[in-house]
């Protein structure tokens, strides 16, 4: 589409088109702001100012404060700690040697009993007869064996005889013992002293040869077992004096009498005993135990466990404060206790940060103030008489 304009004719007005003053203000204005503010913009590379020194704002930076407090190494005993049960010293089952009807049983379950005292009768009717016949025989016996032996003598009998006669005879022994054993078997005996754990069985029933009879246990003294890991095996020999608790509130003393040599597939311990006298018989077979050995004396600081933190390596540790400096070190526990842990790797003496050791990291100066706050600030596991009176 084409635009077209016609020109005016001969008795009409030209339009004309005038510029107003006033329409090219803004122009003006925005351009005289422009060249301000780049001016200004500028005038920092032109006309720099003083650049902040940092040395002295860092100068002015205090360094953070930090709680310490002087900590020295003491003697403590190392134990050795694990958890066993306590096994008697024998246990073992009574069995029938031989069959029969029970005539008597003259214990009862719980009772004490002493080596030998009779536990079960039984028929011995049999048994007497057996006994009677073989007396018999052996005394027949040994007159064939002294017949024969005088006429060999008078030269009237053969040496056979003689042979036949003392086989005769020996035999006949033999079944005289066989019978004699077989009467003592009728009567069950307790083959050692201690208590009678079980006894099923009463007078009138039958039992065969190997059935059980009574159960007798001696818990004096008891074995408690307790299993070592490996790498504590080498602080433990035979002799050394142990400290049992049991689950049932007795606190005994023992000794350790048996140290294993060969690990469990399982589980790599060793298996390890404890000997402790129970005469008696206060402590029951079965029960669970605590057992703590003194292994031997360290020097160490006690520290609490808010205290100990993770370096980014991994490794546990304190902070300390060295010549204004933050220094981690780390430590090893040798000692648990109910409000702290005895720790070694700090020396002698060491400055510990006991609060804002959080905030502050390894090589970084810090203000040091003394840490008065005996929650934080004590140096052992509590007061004397606090230790006497806890639980």
């Amino acid at each position: 589409m084409t635009d077209q304009h016609e020109a005016p004719g001969p008795g009409t007005p030209g339009l004309r088109f005038e510029t107003d003053p006033g329409s090219s203000r803004p122009f003006w204005v925005a351009t005289f702001f422009l060249v301000l503010l780049v001016g200004w913009m500028g005038s920092g590379y032109v006309f720099p100012g003083d650049a902040p020194d940092e040395d002295a704002a860092a100068a002015e930076t205090p360094p953070p404060s930090v709680l310490v407090r002087a900590s020295s190494a003491e003697p403590v005993i190392l134990d050795f700690k694990s958890e066993g049960q306590a096994t008697p010293d024998r246990d073992t089952i009574v069995m029938a040697e031989t069959s029969g009807e029970i005539v008597d049983v003259p214990v009862r379950k719980g009772q004490r009993v002493s080596r030998g005292d009779v536990i079960a009768r039984l028929d011995d009717v049999r048994a007497e007869s057996s006994l009677d016949r073989a007396v018999e025989q052996l005394a027949n016996a040994q007159r064939e064996f002294d017949n024969a032996t005088n006429l060999l003598e008078r030269g009237t009998s053969t040496q056979t005889r003689v042979s036949e006669a003392s086989a005769a005879l020996a035999a006949a022994r033999a079944d005289v013992i066989s019978a004699e054993q077989a009467l003592d078997d009728l009567v069950i005996k307790a083959p050692f002293a201690g208590l009678i754990e079980a006894s099923p069985v009463s007078a009138g029933e039958y039992v065969a040869t190997g059935d059980e009879v009574a159960r007798v246990v001696d818990n004096d003294p008891l074995t408690v077992t307790i299993q070592v890991p490996q790498r504590s095996l080498s602080r433990l020999q035979v002799g050394q004096t142990a400290e049992i608790r049991f689950i049932t509130g007795q606190v005994r003393e023992g000794t350790l009498s048996f140290v294993g040599s060969s690990a469990e597939t399982g589980t790599r311990t060793f298996l390890t005993e404890i000997v402790v006298d129970n005469a008696d018989g206060e402590i029951p077979g079965g029960v669970s135990a605590e057992v703590t050995i003194p292994t031997g004396e360290t020097m160490a600081h006690f520290v609490r466990p808010s205290i100990i933190s993770l370096n980014p390596e991994g490794y546990i540790g304190v902070k300390l404060v060295e010549d204004g400096k933050v220094r981690f070190q780390r430590i090893e526990v040798v000692k648990t206790e109910i409000d702290g842990v005895w720790v070694s790797g700090l020396g002698d003496d060491a400055t510990i940060i006991t609060v804002g050791q959080g905030f502050v990291r390894d090589g970084e100066e810090v203000q040091v103030q003394s840490d008065d706050d005996p929650e934080t600030g004590e140096t052992g596991p509590g007061k004397p008489d606090e230790q006497e009176n806890s639980p």
